[in-house]
């Protein structure tokens, strides 16, 4: 019975994603110019009066957040962190402008993922108009509810998306054709991300209705608000109440976890993988589907490769040389990282029968570890293809979890509830029973409860697109990249006397090249938005 019920989930899942795609694909061609002002559009609201209509709407908004979402494109921002980079040539441009900090207002993917932000909310913003004031007849109020704050949760974590790489960002609130908006002030931005994160949560269930949080619950939303406050409270704000705040949301998350469907996936590895794309520790996923319009994932498996001969990789994601070498060793680096690869006659990757362990300084093509995260579980197989049915874990509940230790610190207001947080994630990452006190645990001995969580995020969401975040939110860009020199890794290696000096690695360089200062924090609002709307110049 229970095999029965998972299985019916799962098709009903599937069925949303199919759908959204039709309903993407319908709302692109008939009603969207992707090269219109992203802030504007010629939609023409109807006020709707059928659920099938609201339906279809809020559909296809999730068919948006896929094609904004399927290419590295969206995380863009991510190769800003110090534990990402991108290859040192090829056509990888826009990458290493984020990866050494000199963004430009021409970047494609930054206008790229500008436009594909602002479709989902002019969708969203198009729902919303064409059912405020409506009762639909042909539904409870309750299923209406759920789809309308379904909806102000896709529009807030946009603004936030957006928020957490420009800054400031003009709020399209409606639908208008002729609007021309201004830049918002940051703490319009953060007010209006926290007003759509509430408005939803009122009309949210308990538990999403699909494995992995592939829609929002109540729970989804309590926990972007415990991001959202953590930020708030950080640069550029630096509003320390919100400190409390990120702690009391994020505590209602943990004491309601198992209402909301939530917990810690025990095998960390394993969430990097076919079999983990529907996680229970998935706060939100993004899910990906080959049933309708080919809409799949196309950010990770080869793409975390380099293009040496057999493992044929595109060369866009590789590891931070520094990084990598200093994360603890164990369970947690093992499920992050490659170092190693088993590989064949022919140089490809090779389980059953390799010749050869191919270590990542043996790469030809560019000596960068590899990242598990990308390349995923090399029996999955996907690692030859350009393209997965991996889901992106859009938020995880081990962000919860270090959240509320750090916000507890900060507030001053940590207990052992909150150490208890800090070690369920720190025991996963030694290979321990998540539940079990150990002797290794963190104590206030080791250092402040908020240090070692912002350390411990260091090391859990390695490579997951997010370190840039904290890094400004708590202004450690340049510690974290002043001194970074990818051209030697921090390893050593010893001549017949014992002598010891840097391993060179020469393939290895994206070196720093624009500012680190907070004046360079967030990235340019596109120069083509800027030539329509002047007003955003300011």
């Amino acid at each position: 019975m229970k095999k029965l019920k998972v299985e019916k989930a799962f098709k009903e899942l599937l069925g949303i994603v199919v759908l959204a795609m039709l309903a993407f694909s319908f709302n692109s061609c008939e009603q969207f110019d992707i090269e219109e002002n992203p802030a504007a559009s010629e939609l023409q609201v109807v006020t709707y009066s059928s659920m099938a209509q609201l339906e279809l709407g809020v559909t296809g908004i999730y068919g948006k957040l896929n094609k904004a979402a399927w290419m590295s494109t969206f995380y863009v921002n991510g190769w800003s962190g110090d534990d990402i980079t991108t290859h040192v040539a090829s056509n990888k441009a826009d990458f290493r402008e984020y990866d050494q900090r000199f963004i430009t207002p021409e970047n494609s993917r930054t206008q790229t993922n500008w436009n594909g932000v602002y479709e989902m909310i002019r969708a969203a913003n198009t729902v919303l108009q064409s059912v405020e004031g409506v009762t639909l007849s042909d539904s409870d109020a309750s299923k209406q509810d759920r789809l309308i704050g379904e909806t102000y949760f896709l529009r807030g974590i946009m603004f936030n998306h957006l928020m957490r790489i420009h800054g400031r960002i003009p709020l399209v609130l409606e639908i208008d054709p002729f609007q021309q908006p201004s830049l918002a002030s940051q703490l319009e931005v953060f007010e209006q991300i926290e007003s759509d994160l509430l408005e939803a949560e009122s009309r949210l269930p308990v538990k999403s209705p699909f494995a992995g949080s592939t829609t929002p619950s109540q729970g989804t939303v309590r926990a972007f608000l415990a991001r959202l406050y953590m930020d708030w409270a950080g640069f550029p704000l630096k509003d320390a109440s919100k400190y409390a705040q990120a702690a009391a949301s994020a505590k209602s998350v943990i004491d309601n976890a198992a209402a909301h469907g939530f917990g810690l996936e025990p095998d960390l590895a394993k969430l990097w993988s076919l079999a983990g794309r529907f996680s229970q520790e998935g706060v939100f996923t993004i899910a990906y589907s080959n049933s309708a319009g080919n809409l799949t994932n196309r950010k990770m498996g080869k793409l975390g490769l380099p293009s040496d001969p057999g493992l044929n990789g595109w060369q866009e994601t590789f590891a931070e040389i520094r990084f990598f070498e200093d994360m603890p060793e164990g369970t947690r680096k093992d499920a992050t990282y490659y170092a190693e690869l088993p590989v064949g006659d022919d140089g490809a990757i090779n389980l059953d029968n390799p010749t050869k362990i191919l270590k990542w300084e043996e790469f030809k093509d560019q000596q960068s570890p590899i990242l598990r995260k990308i390349v995923g579980d090399l029996a999955d197989g996907d690692w030859a293809q350009f393209q997965t049915l991996r889901s992106d874990l859009y938020m995880r509940y081990a962000e919860v979890l270090l959240i509320y230790a750090e916000a507890s610190g900060e507030a001053g207001s940590s207990g052992a509830d909150a150490w208890e947080a800090l070690n369920m994630v720190h025991r996963r990452a030694e290979g321990l029973d998540i539940n079990t006190p150990d002797p290794s645990d963190l104590t206030a001995g080791d250092g402040s409860i908020q240090d070692l969580a912002f350390t411990e995020r260091k090391w859990e969401f390695a490579g997951e697109f997010i370190r840039w975040n904290d890094l400004v939110r708590k202004e450690k860009v340049q510690e974290a990249l002043g001194a970074r020199n990818p051209q030697v890794s921090i390893g050593t290696s010893y001549d017949e006397n014992g002598v010891g000096s840097p391993k060179p690695l020469t393939t290895a360089q994206n070196p720093i090249l624009g500012s680190l200062a907070t004046d360079n924090y967030y990235a340019p609002i596109p120069q083509q938005e800027i030539e329509k709307n002047p007003n955003l110049s300011n």
